[in-house]
Parts: structure tokens; C-alpha cells; sequence
């Protein structure tokens, strides 16, 4: 540190093995202290530089590279002012902010006060215009793709009309005609940012840097008349594309499907950005999908379900018909039955295998009293053909017998309701409830 330096350290009033927790809580306590806001306006002046500093120390030591930078070098590791060399040692800066923030990106220093630090033009590297440097690939383009359970069984491709922009040919992404020479931004004098306020919390703010409006950011542009004629100066132009895009049979909810720099081109960039199409699921009417197993309901009558089914109880996504036949060996359907179909779920990607289709058996019972609406003696012969198998019967005294009245019920969620039994149906999915219920009833009695 130079000889009439502030020490950035004593600015925030911490030590040099200050942590980053530490640091923050001085910065906050320094420049509550000092806004300008908070004192009279023959002092706002002094103010103003005071709270420039105390943020200027604090983006400087909240960092770790820069906090390196300045405790090896001081203040001249940030000023190129400081001769052809450099900072102490030879160390070259370019080179060490290069390193920094390559990419342009400026690692949470964006809102240095005053346009950044001394004798850095615009501010931190990478806000003003990239002349010379160039991003190594353009931003991504990150698009949903809804897409029918069918279409991710037997695969899809489909064409579309993209409109996106294109480096102008006719400038090569210059902005200018031929030869001319593009003029200083007024506005941000060439850094291509501009600076702007930004609360940080009660009573404090802070500054950040911000593409310059005038020129987009660029630090230059070309007067009217040495425009280029046909991009108008902005260096790019629309353009249609028909893209393809092609969908694995297999895939799955949440895949991506890149199309690779098909995205919005610009002069500044390597090469353009990619597209990413990322894969919704539609809900199926009919089939559930769980990895590369499907499950579905079939719907067998009662005389099916006893003698047995022989046709075609399901149509697949691929327009098959699924033929099930249980005749031959007599097997009888009951409720909720679940029947595992080997190799008949979805396509496993980059394979030939499939998955496991699982149909679950719903029972269709005909309509009370059907059975007595038929002839005198049906109810008989379905009886009589219907297994006699014998129920233990239930031992009670004869003469106390009684026949009662019953109704159907859906569930027996009205079982106990009311009781406050927690042996009650649902009771005790509804504990949770009752006790946040509870909470809330002894809070506001206090």
C-alpha cells in the first residue's frame, strides 16, 4: 500500500482477518452511519465521498480474488495509472482480470460506486462494449415442449418456422457502411454502461452497473447517415428458418432436446446459442405412465368376470387392439385385479425392449333387482349354478334374531364422525390439522 493510501480495512474499522460475515456487518453499521440521506445538507457533499468508500471497501473485501488483489498490491492492482509495468512484481493487469471474469461476467461487483475503481474505464470489466473480446457461445434459448403420450411411444418429428436474428451480411454485423467510422456514446462516454441506483435494504442503496440505453451497450455507434442501409445500425436482421425436431420414441417428461446454435445470433458472440426444447407430458385419458410401465383400467361385467373374457379390452397408443382371453382355464376377474402384460409398456430409448403394461380389472355389476325382473325362476338357476360353497354360520340365539334395514354407502368416512375417537374414520389424517388448529386457537386466546 502507497504512502497516503487509505487503508481499505480501516474504512470499514475491521482487521485484516476480518471474515466475509464480519465485513458485511461493518459495511452495513458504516454505511447506515454515513448517508448522505441521513445528514445535513452543508455535510452531503462529504458524506457522498465517505459513502463511496465505505462501498467501494466493501466490494473490494466481500470478494475473495479482489481481496487477494488488493492486500498483495493495495489500490494500484486496480489502477493501470500506475505505470507501464503494473502493480508491484511485474504482474500484468490485464491479464489478472482477464483471468477474473472471463466471459464478462463481473462475479457479484456490479455495483462499484463512482463507475467502478480508479482508472478503470467503465467500470468492471465486461460493462462496456466488447471490442476485442468475444463470448465464447451465446446465450441458450430454453423453450417447453407439450407432447402427447402417444407421440413419446412410437417417437415424432416435426418441422416449424423459426423467426430469430441473424448477423446483417451486408455489414458483417458492424452496424456501419463500409469504411465508416462509428462515433463515442455521449451518454456513457464509451464504457457502454451506465450507472443507477439500487436499494439494498432500509435506508440504504447502492450502484450498479447497467447497459447504456443510447448505444446498447456497445459504447459506439453510427450517425444516421453512415447507417448500414439495410439493418438500420442494429447489426442484425430477422430471418426465417424451418428447424426440425425430432423426438426419441421413449422419451420422458422433463428431456431436453438441444438443436445446436439455433438461437439468436450476434456479433459480439463466437458462435450463436443453442435452442433446448424441454418435454411436457400431456395427461392421458386413459393409460398412466410411471418410467417405461403403464398402467390402465379395463371394465369386465359380472358374467365376464366369472366365465371368463375373450375379446379385446384395451386399444394402445400405437393403435393395437390388447386381446385378452381367460376362458381356457377358467380364471375368475375379480375387483381391482391387477394383470402384468410383459413388454407391452413404453419403448425403453436406444433399445428394443419395453417396459410392462399393468391393467387393473373393474367389475361391472348389473343393476339391483335385475335378477327379478327376469323370469320367476332365474334367481334360482343362478343360484344353482353358482358354487355352493358353505359359510360358517354365525352362532346367536334363534329367538332373538333380528332382520334390520340397511342402506348403502359410499365409504366410511361417516364412521365415528363427531366423536372425537381417534379410532374414528380419517381421524387420524386429520391430527395434524387439529393440532396447528388447536395452536392457533391458544395463540389468539393470548
Amino acid at each position: 500500500m502507497s504512502a497516503g493510501e487509505e487503508d481499505l480495512y480501516e474504512v470499514l474499522n475491521i482487521t485484516r482477518g476480518a471474515t466475509k460475515a464480519e465485513i458485511k456487518k461493518a459495511y452495513h453499521k458504516a454505511a447506515l452511519s454515513s448517508h448522505p440521506d441521513k445528514v445535513p445538507d452543508d455535510e452531503r457533499a462529504e458524506a457522498d465521498i465517505k459513502f463511496k468508500q465505505i462501498s467501494q471497501a466493501y466490494e473490494i473485501l466481500s470478494d475473495d480474488q479482489t481481496r487477494h488483489l488488493y492486500d498483495e498490491h493495495g489500490m494500484a492492482a486496480f489502477d493501470k495509472s500506475s505505470g507501464p509495468g503494473g502493480p508491484p512484481g511485474g504482474v500484468d493487469l490485464d491479464d489478472i482480470l482477464a483471468q477474473m471474469f472471463a466471459g464478462g461476467g463481473m462475479g457479484g461487483m456490479g455495483g462499484m460506486p463512482g463507475g467502478g475503481f480508479p482508472g478503470m474505464p467503465g467500470g468492471m470489466p465486461g460493462g462496456g462494449p466488447a471490442r476485442g473480446r468475444k463470448r465464447p457461445k451465446g446465450k441458450p434459448e430454453l423453450q417447453q415442449y407439450e407432447v402427447r403420450l402417444e407421440e413419446l411411444y412410437k417417437g415424432k418429428t416435426t418441422k416449424f418456422t423459426s423467426t430469430k436474428n441473424v448477423v446483417c451480411t451486408n455489414c458483417s454485423g458492424r452496424g456501419g457502411r463500409e469504411k465508416a467510422k462509428p462515433k463515442q456514446c455521449d451518454t456513457c462516454k464509451g464504457r457502454g454502461v451506465q450507472m443507477r441506483m439500487r436499494p439494498v435494504g432500509p435506508g440504504l442503496v447502492t450502484q450498479e452497473q447497467v447497459p447504456c440505453t443510447t448505444c446498447a451497450g456497445r459504447g459506439e455507434f453510427y450517425a444516421e447517415k453512415d447507417k448500414c442501409k439495410r439493418c438500420k445500425g442494429v447489426r442484425t436482421i430477422k430471418e426465417k428458418k424451418i428447424l426440425e425436431l425430432y423426438i426419441p420414441r421413449g422419451s420422458r417428461e422433463g428431456e431436453r432436446i438441444v438443436l445446436p446454435n439455433e438461437a439468436d445470433q450476434d456479433p459480439d458472440d463466437e458462435q450463436p446459442g443453442d435452442i433446448i426444447f424441454e418435454l411436457v407430458e400431456e395427461p392421458h385419458d386413459v393409460f398412466h405412465r410411471a418410467g417405461a410401465d403403464l398402467q390402465a383400467e379395463i371394465e369386465v361385467d359380472l358374467t365376464e368376470s366369472l366365465t371368463g373374457v375373450n375379446r379385446t379390452v384395451l386399444k394402445h397408443l400405437d393403435g393395437r387392439g390388447i386381446s385378452l382371453n381367460t376362458t381356457a382355464d377358467g380364471r375368475v376377474l375379480r375387483p381391482n385385479e391387477v394383470l402384468k402384460i410383459s413388454g407391452e409398456g413404453m419403448p425403453i430409448k436406444r433399445s428394443d425392449a419395453k417396459g410392462d403394461l399393468y391393467l387393473v380389472v373393474n367389475v361391472r355389476f348389473p343393476k339391483d333387482g335385475w335378477l327379478w325382473l327376469q323370469k320367476p325362476d332365474a334367481a334360482a338357476k343362478v343360484k344353482a349354478a353358482l358354487p355352493a360353497e358353505e359359510v360358517e354360520p354365525v352362532e346367536s340365539t334363534p329367538e332373538s334374531v333380528d332382520e334390520v334395514d340397511f342402506q348403502t354407502v359410499d365409504n366410511l368416512d361417516g364412521f365415528g364422525k363427531g366423536s372425537d375417537d381417534p379410532r374414528a374414520a380419517g381421524e387420524w389424517e386429520d391430527e395434524d390439522d387439529d393440532d396447528e388448529g388447536g395452536q392457533a386457537a391458544q395463540c389468539a386466546q393470548q
